[in-house]
């Protein structure tokens, strides 16, 4: 089946909202057998919406359209659609009452401008929004099917699988499968990864390699089976495990073995898989480890602790933090030597440890993390430059520190020093 998806709103094309829908629905469908073949963005200009439906009609059996439910003047997605499917538009009474509903449970009136949300085209099935008043919707044209889902990604991805992929489960039982996992690591550069996974990205051993390159077609299409690919993060580089086939049972036997080689070749390296994130780790681990933390930050500006308690269930083991930008408050609040300050700087080995013994006393935590650094991009000298950041873990009597030099512009390196501090933490708990 092809399918295509339409991302529309001005603000799309501008630059100013980045499309992580797009490829959200795309990893999505492929997973359920759909493959995507194409995908458009438009503005919320009537006869541009209106000509990329009619282009997406002639040529592909699933559509969804992403955006342009909202209850302003722009968003037009559904007018346009009643009129490129001969529809009229009507008013849906049900939606119409959760539309109030929602406005009414947080004390608030609605808006006349919101009554636009519940008028659906004709002979439309509506999917039901839990987390907005914007409805998706799903139409039938002939063999083609056509879903609206709305813009903000909580939104769409809440319907999406509550919803369509039942239907799409239902209606399409897939005949091939991609199956698809992603290992998260950190501490690598993308060339390391390469360098240690190469041959089982190509099939080939080293030799083969050299002996038999891949054919031209082979090397320009990736068409491997298991295919590898990796993607580059500033903090870290995902691997991404594709198989395609028809037995979901086998797929998942060659995902598994696949990642077992590499887990082998790369061993703690590799913090996660899929969605997990380096926090989500962590706290686990501490929570298993019945070990809570503290964290003193100074260039990172509260980073790792708003990472940290990100996560639902945090309470369990974060007891608090102490964002120490200036001198003074590092030796007030956490107890650093003004002779340490004054005679190595406040980006140093000495003050970092001296940092995590404070804020694991201070906050009476088991553990204490501590980062100082220069985010730059001023700040830096030939002896101390620019992304010079130095991490401490204090643990009992010991305190471990290791000094990074990191490279980016200033909010690079400080999600790169908070990522640092996490894996440490990750590291230690881990032994």
């Amino acid at each position: 089946m092809k399918a295509e998806l339409i991302s529309i709103g001005t603000e799309l094309l501008l630059g100013q909202v980045v499309d992580t829908n797009g490829a959200y629905l795309a990893s999505r469908l492929g997973s359920l057998g759909i493959e995507v073949c194409y995908k458009s963005t438009v503005g919320d200009i009537e006869i541009e919406i209106e000509h990329a439906l009619r282009q997406a009609f002639s040529r592909s059996e699933f559509i969804i359209t992403i955006g342009g439910l909202g209850p302003t003047e722009d968003d037009l997605t559904k007018k346009v659609m009643a009129r490129a499917l001969g529809k009229s538009l009507v008013l849906d009474e049900e939606i119409l009452h959760k539309i109030k509903s929602n406005f009414t449970s947080q004390g608030l009136s609605m808006p006349a401008a919101n009554i636009k949300q519940a008028f659906i085209p004709q002979d439309t099935r509506v999917l039901k929004n839990s987390v907005g008043t914007a409805p998706g919707l799903i139409m039938r044209e002939g063999k083609t099917i056509i879903v609206a889902l709305p813009g903000p990604p909580w939104e769409l991805r809440r319907i999406f699988e509550d919803q369509v992929v039942p239907f799409i489960e239902k209606e399409y039982p897939p005949k091939n499968l991609m199956v698809t996992k992603v290992l998260k690591t950190c501490g690598l550069k993308e060339s390391e990864v390469d360098e240690k996974i190469k041959d089982i990205m190509t099939g080939q051993t080293p030799l083969e390699a050299i002996e038999k390159p891949l054919s031209v077609d082979k090397a320009l299409t990736g068409q491997t089976n298991p295919s590898i690919g990796l993607l580059a993060h500033p903090t870290g580089i995902d691997i991404r495990i594709t198989v395609r086939g028809s037995d979901k049972s086998k797929l998942k036997q060659m995902i598994a073995g696949v990642e077992s080689e590499i887990g082998h070749r790369l061993g703690q390296y590799i913090f996660g898989v899929d969605d997990q994130t380096l926090e989500q780790v962590v706290g686990f681990l501490l929570y298993m480890n019945k070990l809570t933390i503290s964290v003193a930050e100074s260039c990172t500006g509260g980073l790792v602790s708003h990472k940290l308690t990100n996560i639902p269930g945090s309470s369990n083991y974060y007891k608090g933090s102490v964002v120490a930008y200036s001198d003074q408050i590092k030796k007030r609040s956490l107890g650093v030597d003004k002779k340490n300050l004054d005679e190595f700087g406040a980006v140093s080995e000495q003050v970092a440890k001296q940092m995590a013994r404070g804020v694991r006393k201070a906050c009476k935590a088991d553990l204490g993390l501590a980062i100082t650094g220069i985010a730059g991009p001023t700040g830096g000298t030939h002896e101390r430059p620019v992304g010079l950041v130095y991490i401490a873990l204090a643990a009992g009597r010991k305190v471990k520190v290791k000094e990074h030099k990191f490279n980016g512009p200033r909010e690079v390196i400080k999600e790169k020093a908070a990522t640092a501090a996490l894996d440490m933490l990750r590291r230690y708990l881990l032994k």
